[in-house]
C-alpha cells in the first residue's frame, strides 16, 4: 500500500482504519470465540485512531515527516499478527514518519 500524497488522503486512511475497527467490533458481536483475540488491543487502538483523526480534521495534527512513530505503534507491534488491517496501519504510520508519497 502506497503512502498518502496529501493530508486529505492521510485523513481518509485514518478514517478507513476507524471504519475497520468498527467493522471488527460488529463481527465480534456474532462470534464470541474470536473476541479473545481482538479484545486485548481493540479499545485502545480505537481510541488512538479516533484521537488521531480528530487532531487531523481540527488542525491540531503536527504534520508528517518528523521521523517518529504514531502513538498506536507500540500497541500495534505487540498485537500486529492479530490485526486484520495491519497494512493500513503500517501505511498511516509510514506516511506520518517519512512524509507524503512524491
Amino acid at each position: 500500500m502506497k503512502k498518502a500524497h496529501t493530508l486529505n488522503e492521510l485523513i481518509d486512511l485514518v478514517h478507513e482504519a476507524v471504519y475497520e475497527v468498527d467493522e471488527l467490533r460488529a463481527c465480534l458481536e456474532h462470534d464470541d470465540d474470536e473476541a479473545s483475540t481482538y479484545t486485548p488491543y481493540l479499545d485502545d487502538l480505537d481510541r488512538m485512531l479516533r484521537d488521531l483523526h480528530e487532531a487531523m480534521v481540527s488542525g491540531r495534527y503536527a504534520g508528517v515527516g518528523g521521523g517518529e512513530d504514531l502513538a498506536f505503534m507500540p500497541l500495534f507491534k505487540k498485537h500486529e499478527r492479530a490485526i486484520p488491517f495491519r497494512e493500513l496501519l503500517r501505511t498511516i504510520n509510514a506516511t506520518h514518519r517519512e512524509g507524503y508519497e512524491a
